[in-house]
């Protein structure tokens, strides 16, 4: 952690008052780390925010998907790869995909609304994460929000693109982390 720590930017480390803030700060660094590459805007693609003892991880629909669709992009592997391998890594945390879409309606023949089309956006992921990444599935949680959960008002098509986002939530096994702090 403190190896981690050095790297990490001065005036965000002096904002740390207690060891769980610099904790933070160091798994922040280490997941941002991993996370962004060069073929990604690290402020409109994906944003990692730490709040208590979860790491959100929030990814832009245009990085997944395809307008109205559910089916994962190619240009997702990147990044589900990267996921998958921060998920691996850690035995004690358990993953809730959450799809989360603009206010603007959706009715086709298989999807009937925002609802229909935030789950199985979740659920693509969670699979993809599972078959092709080797995620184990008892780790894995989809869930959708439909429109319920704006970063902002969806009055404008960038205010709608912002809204529209697959948010991946790391939170720590309970059971599993303490028999990790049994065993050492």
């Amino acid at each position: 952690m403190l190896a981690t720590l050095e790297n990490v930017d001065p005036s965000k480390l002096a904002e740390a008052k207690t060891l769980k803030d610099s904790m933070n700060l160091a798994i922040q660094y280490n997941l941002e780390k991993t996370m962004n590459s060069s073929d990604l805007n690290e402020d409109e693609d994906i944003a990692v925010n730490i709040n208590e003892t979860v790491v959100m991880i929030s990814i832009s629909d245009k990085m997944l998907f395809n307008s109205g669709s559910y089916r994962i992009s190619s240009k997702a592997d990147n990044i589900l790869q990267k996921l998958a391998d921060v998920i691996n890594s850690e035995e004690s945390i358990d993953v809730m995909v959450e799809g989360h879409t603009d206010s603007r309606s959706i009715n086709t023949e298989k999807i009937q609304d925002n609802w229909d089309l935030s789950v199985l956006r979740a659920t693509s992921v969670v699979r993809k994460l599972q078959h092709k990444y080797n995620v184990d599935p008892a780790k894995l949680i989809a869930s959708g929000r439909s429109s319920y959960q704006p970063l902002v008002e969806n009055n404008t098509s960038e205010n709608r693109s912002k809204n529209r986002r697959t948010r991946i939530i790391l939170m720590p096994n309970i059971d599993k982390f303490f028999a990790l702090m049994e065993a050492n």
